[in-house]
């Protein structure tokens, strides 16, 4: 089993800064892509982006093209989500989702593991 910790969520102002991290205990998810997800009050949850195992193939959804980058460590079975220029509209809560597949996907339902989520607030 897999177990997915996100952290680094908070409060910030339009125009600020935060890293999310999403460490993976357990059986290390060797191979898999990941992704962060959001969900914002009475909305779905929706793709933020993914990444594959190795680096090299990412997906952005419109939204944040430019503003967000994802990256990983796999050495330290880490994901993160460095997020810039954030607006208002991206608060919600931010899930991190890991696959055993190694494509990366912007479906939900191929994701095998999440996290609780993190908390982000942007103040206008």
């Amino acid at each position: 089993q897999v177990q997915l910790v996100e952290s680094g969520g908070g409060l910030v102002q339009a125009g600020g800064s935060l890293r999310l991290s999403c460490t993976a205990s357990g059986r290390a998810v060797v191979g898999g892509a990941m992704g962060w997800f959001r969900q914002a009050p009475g909305k779905e949850r929706e793709i933020v982006a993914a990444l594959s195992w190795s680096g090299s193939t990412t997906y952005y959804t419109d939204s944040v093209k430019g503003r967000f980058t994802i990256s990983r460590d796999n050495a330290k079975n880490t994901v993160y989500l460095q997020m810039n220029s954030l607006k208002p509209d991206d608060t919600a809560v931010y899930y991190c989702a890991a696959r055993r597949g190694v494509s990366v996907s912007a479906a939900q339902h191929d994701y095998d593991y999440w996290g609780q989520g993190t908390q982000v607030t942007v103040s206008s």
